[in-house]
């Protein structure tokens, strides 16, 4: 069994990951968490410790650490003795955090693909341009290393594998939507790091339909869902992750990503990209100093993880997938709704951290438990998805499937897959 977690990251995603894992720490040992800024480390331990977070006594700790220094994160996964590692910061960091964990043999998490500072929406498929190439040298060294497990990526892949083998005889397509229902009162912020999510709309959108690759722009495909509990949403064709791992791994032939943003948003986001206030690339000022337009925003806008307080509503993400069961048209919509005043009421986040952190946490559960501890590198689809949607039955992430035979749980309290009435 592999105890003792290091956690990459104080923002709000690593905030809930560090919660989960406290509460879990009779199964995971020691938590760590790492940050280059020391302070919101330390923020995220005394608030496990305010909220009397852990399930067992146990040892919480802050370190400082710029994790881009290989050299500096072996060091220190060595010094608190953590058999896994979870990348939750920017994941800028990712290549390196995972290059840590080869050389020490711990296993690796992350929620998120790498990115290049330099360069936005990769061209397809993503992943091989820098996890996937890592793949042989975690064999070799037998590190465990998930790729993407948040909630999209993540989750959503799950629900994907789980109507591939269980659900379909034949699955033809999946939509995966991710709508925030939710209101933060605040002009205008971004739910995540901003720059990591500005970056995701600032070039091509691409999409797998009829088994290829299909460009297209930012906000130029619409669609409306009528979704549970969040009523009517309307989102556009996005590029994600997920979509770049499960082309691959899954025989379907459609596979697109709907993202919901309000016009408020769209337009803020259209003058920002239309001033150049969008682009990674450095300018130079008048008065000779270089900046990146994209990290001053980032700068004056609100840090996500202060909007948790006040947000109001809830969020709704899923994969609605259509293929054939006993010869006929079968749709169904498995999906998660989550509360943000909820969230904030357990953890002290809001819920779009909280459905990034608590799979990461869950997956950490099973690498201990050594369900999900094979010694090489996969992505959520290439690995057992029930044990992980039962766990998050049990975490705070309830599944729930929508179909012809109705709007049901999708797994029962012992893990098994209930019938429609």
């Amino acid at each position: 069994m592999k105890r003792n977690v290091l956690i990459i990251g104080a923002g709000g995603v690593a905030h809930v990951v560090a919660h989960k894992c406290a509460q879990h720490n009779a199964v995971l040992g020691e938590v760590h968490i790492a940050s280059r800024t020391p302070a919101k480390a330390q923020n995220i331990v005394r608030s496990i410790q305010a909220r009397h977070g852990m399930n067992h006594p146990g040892l919480v700790q802050a370190h400082g650490l710029n994790a881009l220094d290989v050299r500096a994160t072996a060091a220190l996964i060595r010094a608190t003795g953590a058999r896994i590692v979870i990348q939750a910061g920017t994941s800028f960091l990712n290549m390196s955090v995972l290059a840590a964990c080869i050389e020490t043999g711990a296993a690796y998490i992350d929620t998120a693909i790498h990115e290049d500072p330099s360069k936005t929406c990769e061209a397809p498929p993503w992943y091989a341009n820098y996890e996937w190439k890592q793949a042989q040298a975690c064999a070799a060294a037998g590190v465990t290393a998930v790729l993407g497990a948040g909630f999209d990526p993540g989750v959503v892949n799950a629900y994907a594998r789980l109507a591939v083998d269980e659900l379909f005889d034949e699955v033809r397509s999946i939509d995966i939507i991710d709508t925030n229902a939710g209101s933060h009162e605040k002009y205008f912020a971004t739910n995540f790091d901003p720059e990591i999510n500005f970056r995701e709309f600032t070039g091509s959108v691409w999409s797998w339909q009829q088994g290829r690759w299909q460009e297209n722009r930012m906000f130029e495909e619409r669609r409306e869902w009528e979704l549970p509990v969040v009523g009517r949403q309307t989102t556009y064709l996005t590029g994600h992750d997920e979509i770049h791992s499960l082309s691959t791994h899954l025989n379907v032939p459609d596979i697109r990503f709907w993202m919901g943003f309000s016009d408020h948003y769209i337009n803020v986001f259209t003058v920002l990209n239309s001033l150049g206030l969008l682009s990674e690339k450095p300018v130079r000022t008048d008065g000779g100093q270089e900046v990146v337009p994209l990290k001053v925003v980032k700068a004056v806008l609100p840090d996500p993880a202060s909007l948790a307080s006040s947000y109001q509503g809830k969020t709704c993400i899923g994969d609605l997938i259509r293929g054939v069961k006993d010869g006929k048209p079968h749709e169904a919509l498995i999906y998660n709704v989550c509360d943000h005043q909820a969230a904030y009421r357990e953890v002290g986040s809001q819920a779009v951290s909280y459905t990034a952190g608590v799979p990461a946490a869950a997956a950490a559960l099973l690498i201990a438990s050594g369900v999900w501890d094979t010694g090489s590198m996969n992505n959520i689809e290439q690995l057992p998805p029930r044990p992980w949607l039962q766990l998050l039955e049990t975490m705070g992430l309830p599944t729930r499937i929508r179909d012809a035979f109705g709007d049901r749980k999708l797994l029962s309290p012992c893990g098994a897959l209930l019938k429609a009435a």
